[in-house]
């Protein structure tokens, strides 16, 4: 347990941050029109009609 915890658990620590670094910095190299963020759209609320038989 002890090679886990000074070995093994420290080099996955860096290899994620390793990862998200270079998934963040990855945005630089792209398009200028994929780089900005998503557009966001008003989304509005349908509520259908309720038919009631009577």
């Amino acid at each position: 347990m002890a090679i886990f915890r000074q070995y093994i658990a420290p080099l996955l620590v860096v290899l994620v941050f390793i990862l998200a670094l270079v998934a963040v910095s990855a945005r630089i190299f792209l398009p200028s029109d994929m780089a900005a963020p998503a557009p966001i759209e008003e989304v509005g609320l349908i509520v259908p009609a309720h038919n009631s038989i009577s």
